[in-house]
């Protein structure tokens, strides 16, 4: 049942409004001054908080503030002594809406609705958010995580374009990701291409997009990759298996920030920072002409090198015990504890495949395991194609 805070300092509106909501069927608790509804607020959750502007002690837009800084439930304001300036100031200072008195039932009831229905959006859009950060969390008290963490907080906030180098399964993604997230346009979109994943022929058009026609199966025009990144980052992955012809196009966009989609004819203004990842060393990528040097200096105002995970063994225990935690909360199961002698033992192992690697043997220990995840279980199913 849903919750809401009356905030009034008439007795007979106080009254009023828990019979109507009463009878609609939300849950209402009362508050007869801003000072005692702060104090409500505090320690109890509401869905929908309607707070009266004319009152003794603590105006409403005072309380509006007050409650907006321990809380995001929306508030809807009530007053029979407002104007238009009034409900402009409100909603301006962060109010949901505003209503007049004498107050219409309908309007009243759709107003709720509507703020509880945001209210749902925000929860919703918070938890998917958490659940975001938690997925791409950078595990690691390492030296060499360390520096990368310092080299993110730094180079973050800026619009600089950033080369980011390691071996498959390192974690090249997630410093792209956290590079977006902690940057000023965190808010916009963040697109990943795979230029290793993507056919020769069909790079350009994924990433400049096409115009109907402009192809045998060209059947809608459709806007590349460089356009739906706009506001927000474009991130590169395995840059250098991208075709020389696409390399071309790419550094035109990064000087001009304009692409041409395929088949067109009109220069489409782009606001994008670009990111890009490789697993290849560029530098022989360029002396084997399969790579362009002006480009490369292009993507490469920073560059961060992820460390291989047998560079970073102290990280593997805590690595190791989040993902199992991850992953048997995922499943609902119990979350398994792994022994010391069992640290010691996925320490000591090859990590080839890094940290992609290392999870995919922690989930696999989730499932085979029982209790606890001792040392025998480590040599029994963590690299059984390796003895």
């Amino acid at each position: 049942m849903a919750r809401l805070l009356v905030i009034d300092d008439e007795r007979s509106i106080r009254n009023t409004l828990r019979e109507i909501l009463e009878y609609e069927g939300y849950q209402i608790d009362e508050a007869p001054d801003g000072i005692s509804a702060l104090e409500i607020a505090v320690k109890e959750k509401f869905d929908v908080i309607l707070c009266d502007i004319k009152m003794p002690q603590m105006d409403g837009i005072e309380v509006l503030d007050k409650l907006l800084l321990i809380s995001d439930t929306p508030v809807v304001m009530i007053s029979g002594h407002g104007n238009i300036d009034t409900a402009v100031d409100a909603i301006k200072r962060g109010a949901y809406d505003y209503i007049s008195k004498p107050l219409d039932l309908n309007r009243l009831l759709i107003t709720v609705r509507n703020a509880m229905e945001k209210g749902s959006l925000v929860k919703e859009t918070r938890a998917l958010k958490r659940k975001v950060s938690r997925t791409y969390e950078m595990i690691g008290e390492s030296e060499p995580i360390q520096h990368i963490r310092q080299m993110i907080d730094r180079v973050a906030p800026t619009d600089a374009r950033v080369l980011i180098t390691g071996g498959n399964g390192t974690g090249k993604e997630l410093v792209a990701r956290w590079l977006h997230e902690l940057s000023n346009r965190s808010e916009g979109p963040f697109i990943e291409v795979n230029c290793a994943a993507i056919p020769g022929e069909l790079i350009e058009s994924v990433l400049f997009g096409h115009e109907k026609g402009s192809f045998t199966s060209a059947i809608k025009q459709r806007k590349g990759d460089f356009e739906q990144a706009s506001g927000g980052t474009l991130f590169l992955d395995e840059i250098g298996d991208m075709s020389l012809s696409a390399q071309a196009k790419v550094l035109r966009a990064l000087q001009e920030n304009k692409i041409m989609r395929v088949g067109g004819e009109k220069e489409i203004p782009v606001d994008v920072r670009v990111i890009a990842a490789t697993n290849k060393n560029l530098r022989d990528e360029i002396e084997q002409k399969n790579f362009r040097e002006d480009l490369y200096h292009r993507l490469s105002v920073i560059l961060i090198h992820v460390p291989s995970l047998n560079e970073r063994r102290d990280d593997i225990p805590l690595l190791a015990n989040h993902f199992i935690s991850q992953i048997c909360e995922n499943s609902g199961k119990p979350v398994l504890q792994f022994t010391d002698e069992a640290l010691l033992e996925l320490r000591e192992l090859n990590w080839t495949g890094n940290i992609r690697e290392l999870r995919n043997v922690v989930e696999r220990l989730a499932i085979m395991c029982d209790l606890s995840i001792t040392a025998d279980d480590i040599r029994r199913y963590a690299q059984p194609l390796k003895k």
